[in-house]
């Protein structure tokens, strides 16, 4: 079948929900945040319905919770493409996982040990290392990027790799210029220089399938509400790092994985949600992804769906990040950071950064808003990137696309960025 993306629409309220000025909004925020189909807000209110109890009892709502439980983990496994079911980690946000991943790998590392991070990463995947640096006396290696496509200098990554690396942590994909690094070639060469791999998939996992045996990481970290669900976080971790780090718990937690990672009473009314968005994205593998599937013939049931899937949205949104960057091209006085060329438009997600001349990126999204148009501007925790970039002191306009925008949402977002 044909991607639909109003049958999509449908299914996300926000969507046809006006403003007080009685707008509809056009969400292009989409990487601070995605909108949730109503299976996802379903799933919440089911959970308080039927299940809302405490996990470990004798009782049917705690058995009912329990089994939710381990049947989304099992399908968090089936999307990341894990081993095991015991390798998903939930959290209250990738940032709090990260750190307390970052704290137990810290009390393993001895003083001069080396980690290895880049200028194109969000913090969340910066500050976690950088303060058990700080505790830990250890050293801080950066690789850099080029600044005319935003793409990770490979060279300055090999250049930054010694023989007492001991963590490299990458971005998969920018949530600044959209980037998608080679991030199977980098746990290559962090294991190679004896290393662990840590990947931040916050802004890869709404846009591509993602295989983290395939790739060859030791932790991958992402976000819920990036795709679609509610807002909580999830790692995967090999069992054997999962089932050693020291990690912080209490004493009566279970002391394997991945119950001695989740400290106190997780957020089950998020969890499934998250299955429900999962199980979302599932359907438009089966509705859509014939075409596709035949890629994924390694794998079956869901797991093949979810990749056929993504497939298929990163197809249609390819076709909309052509047609946003074309767009911006054509407006005056605008400059694009990143890759513009649509025959390279596989090697990015569809997150666009920019400047317009004359004008502050608060001016811009200050005049989309006032017209229902969702933007971000600033530095959007991508600190480093704008550094490098030159705009630390205001950062820039970011839209960023998701599979239920249109051509002609693109098209009207046009118009408005025109009229300044």
């Amino acid at each position: 079948m044909t991607f639909d993306v109003e049958a999509i629409r449908a299914q996300f309220p926000a969507l046809h929900q006006p403003t007080e000025g009685g707008k509809i909004p056009l969400f292009l925020d989409n990487p601070a945040g995605t909108q949730v189909p109503q299976s996802v807000i379903d799933a919440v209110t089911a959970y308080y319905t039927h299940m809302n109890a405490n996990s470990g009892g004798i009782f049917a709502g705690s058995h009912q919770n329990d089994a939710m439980v381990q049947r989304v983990r099992e399908l968090a496994a089936d999307f990341l493409n894990a081993p095991s079911a015991d390798e998903i980690v939930f959290g209250a946000n990738m940032t709090t996982l990260n750190f307390a991943l970052s704290r137990a790998l810290g009390k393993t590392l001895s003083p001069g040990d080396e980690i290895v991070l880049t200028r194109m990463d969000h913090d969340a995947n910066v500050q976690p290392w950088r303060r058990i640096a700080e505790d830990y006396n250890l050293v801080v290696r950066w690789a850099d990027i080029h600044t005319d496509d935003c793409t990770l200098d490979m060279d300055s990554l090999e250049a930054a790799l010694t023989e007492r690396t001991k963590i490299v942590a990458t971005v998969h994909a920018s949530n600044a210029a959209g980037t998608i690094n080679p991030v199977k070639q980098i746990a290559d060469m962090a294991h190679a220089a004896g290393a662990l791999y840590v990947i931040d998939g916050v802004q890869s996992t709404p846009h591509i399938p993602i295989d983290v045996q395939a790739i060859g990481c030791d932790f991958f970290l992402c976000s819920a509400y990036k795709y679609f669900g509610p807002h909580i976080g999830v790692m995967w971790g090999r069992y054997d790092l999962l089932g050693s780090l020291p990690v912080y718990k209490v004493r009566p937690s279970k002391d394997k994985p991945p119950h001695r990672w989740e400290t106190g009473t997780p957020s089950f009314e998020t969890i499934a949600a998250v299955g429900a968005a999962l199980e979302y994205l599932a359907k438009i593998g089966r509705e859509y992804g014939a075409d596709y599937r035949v890629e994924f013939s390694d794998f079956s049931g869901t797991r093949q769906d979810l990749k056929a899937a993504m497939t298929v949205l990163g197809v249609y949104e390819r076709e909309l990040a052509a047609h946003l960057i074309e767009v911006l091209q054509r407006t005056p006085g605008v400059r694009i950071a990143g890759i513009t060329d649509p025959k390279r438009l596989n090697e990015r997600v569809p997150t666009v950064i920019f400047t317009k001349e004359g004008y502050t990126p608060l001016a811009i999204n200050e005049h989309l808003a006032s017209n229902t148009i969702y933007a971000w501007n600033g530095n959007y925790y991508a600190v480093e990137i704008m550094k490098r970039l030159g705009y630390e002191e205001n950062g820039m306009v970011r839209v960023g696309l998701a599979h239920y925008n249109t051509h002609a949402e693109i098209d009207r977002f046009g118009e408005m960025l025109a009229e300044l």
